[in-house]
């Protein structure tokens, strides 16, 4: 569907310095769904800027942030509200990290840090419908550790069980971050060295320029948006 307006949440800012070499969440976004028909808006709901109405765009996008689902911040229960009524009217909704855990969260599922610790780097998963093993850089020691009942378990790695939902061809939703690049994420271990575990970092960065399961993850959220809109 050629001109399809998403809307992008933007829950969250790189850290100080990166957003100028990398751009901002929305703009890596832009980049992975370059050349499919999409315009853009953005919409900084970490400052408080919920969109007027669910059907301001075609489609909702929900980026990742440094904030926990769980965090007592004013913009999240306003957002989670917002995402329900989206659902609700069958708007397509795509989540990727934070956004795949404040949704299932709004959904009734439950997000905390994972007691086995971070996962970071290269990570391989298996995605119903795109394959076993299928690699993806990953950042993040929160996910979801209860299900939504409305949720369909589409994916999981041997460090996340609920590594990707898919809601009933209504919304899609992944942990791993598809929108981030090798070079991203070197900068990102860099900037966060002082609170992530040494060995954790060192294997990421030895690994992070092997393939990437990108465009398939791209070529997925497409067909979200897009099959949601018929």
């Amino acid at each position: 569907m050629s001109g399809m307006t998403l809307g992008i949440l933007v829950c969250g800012r790189p850290p100080v310095g990166l957003e100028r070499r990398h751009g901002a969440y929305d703009d890596m976004f832009r980049r992975l769904l370059a050349g499919r028909g999409f315009t853009f808006g953005s919409y900084a709901v970490l400052d408080g800027h919920i969109p007027a109405g669910i059907h301001e765009a075609g489609g909702w996008l929900i980026t990742g942030s440094r904030f926990g689902a769980y965090e007592d911040q004013a913009w999240i229960p306003p957002l989670e509200d917002f995402l329900r009524r989206a659902y609700a009217a069958a708007v397509p909704i795509v989540g990727v990290c934070f956004g795949h855990q404040i949704f299932a969260q709004a959904m009734g599922g439950k997000v905390e840090k994972f007691a086995g610790g971070w996962s970071i780097g290269r990570v391989c998963y298996d995605l119903k419908g795109l394959g076993a093993d299928r690699p993806i850089l990953a950042f993040h020691q929160d996910q979801v550790v209860e299900k939504p009942a409305e949720a369909q378990e589409a994916g999981a790695s041997p460090c996340c069980r609920y590594a990707a939902f898919s809601y009933g061809g209504r919304a899609y939703t992944l942990q791993p971050h598809p929108e981030f690049g090798p070079d991203y994420l070197a900068d990102l271990l860099q900037a966060r060295r002082s609170s992530l575990p040494a060995g954790r970092i060192e294997a990421a960065l030895q690994t992070r320029h092997l393939p990437l399961a990108t465009a398939a993850l791209a070529d997925k959220f497409e067909l979200v948006f897009k099959q949601g809109q018929r």
